[in-house]
């Protein structure tokens, strides 16, 4: 198994917790950066994704609990596991915000939950190989999946062409907060799935499904967003627009995006490499939603 030769930063590694945010939607209007409806709609996407898709990893992770035999990474599995409970309630109470502005996502994420829960749930497998196989299939998934979630959370902590822009300050603390939070936990994904398997094979397989899958659901959510926004005549979202956004700094460049496969794919490589835990931190030191849930004792 040679990817034994990823070298984790030691010092990039700190203890895990789940912080409690309080955001207040009532003044965030629907187009949240100013006269930009398809990154406001590309960012949006996140709502629908990521509340079905943290409550699966937390499924999952839950089963492989009593795998780990490293007390450490066991005690970070369980921060991680808080922290996406609480990245899923976060993004999941920016919905009902939408649909008070004549945005409704349900038809949309009834199939992402059926993408989580049905295509990637648990299935009826006799104890043993089969069921492992299953269950280590969708650890290599979430860690080809949390590398594309802590691009992202880098990305957003340095996207100063946002500010720039006028994009409504409580959007931007929930991106960053859960950002830095990626950030933050970044390793626990890959080094669980070294733990408990590693195989170099497989990690590439799944790193093919996971990004298959992110592009065609990013790009759907787009589109339903676009074509279903009643302020729009004619609501489009196409790649020539994600990669003009990304040339503009309003969303990540195609060329990093692209850049990011062979680094997943190296036999060194090791979350703890990319990204800076200690911006992480500072950040969410700072977030505007976690002092105000500090200060109301939520």
């Amino acid at each position: 198994m040679s990817n034994t030769q990823a070298r984790p930063v030691e010092s990039e590694r700190i203890p895990l917790k789940a912080r409690n945010v309080s955001f207040s939607w009532e003044d965030t209007p629907l187009h949240w950066v100013p006269g930009d409806p398809f990154t406001t709609h590309t960012i949006n996407v996140l709502h629908l994704l990521l509340p079905a898709g943290e409550r699966w990893f937390v499924h999952v992770y839950k089963q492989v609990l009593p795998l780990i035999r490293d007390d450490r990474l066991r005690e970070d599995v369980i921060g991680f596991i808080g922290q996406e409970a609480m990245h899923s309630q976060a993004h999941d109470e920016v919905l009902p915000h939408l649909s008070e502005l004549g945005l409704d996502p349900t038809p949309y994420t009834a199939q992402v939950d059926w993408f989580f829960e049905k295509l990637l749930g648990d299935r009826t497998l006799p104890p043993g190989r089969a069921r492992r196989w299953w269950l280590l299939e969708r650890v290599a998934l979430i860690a080809a999946i949390e590398h594309y979630t802590a691009f992202l959370g880098d990305w957003v902590l340095n996207a100063a062409e946002l500010d720039r822009r006028g994009a409504d300050p409580t959007m931007l603390d929930l991106l960053r907060w859960h950002g830095a939070e990626e950030v933050e936990h970044r390793s626990v994904a890959f080094d669980l799935f070294l733990h408990i398997d590693g195989s170099y094979r497989r990690r590439v397989r799944t790193w093919a499904t996971a990004f298959s899958a992110l592009v065609f659901l990013w790009q759907r959510g787009a589109r339903f967003f676009m074509e279903n926004d009643p302020t729009l005549v004619d609501g489009k979202a196409s790649f020539k627009d994600f990669h003009q956004s990304g040339r503009r700094g309003t969303l990540p460049t195609t060329g990093a995006m692209l850049r990011s496969i062979p680094r997943y794919l190296s036999h060194s490589y090791h979350p703890s490499q990319e990204g800076s835990t200690a911006q992480a931190v500072a950040y969410l030191a700072s977030s505007p939603a976690a002092l105000a849930a500090e200060k109301t004792g939520s």
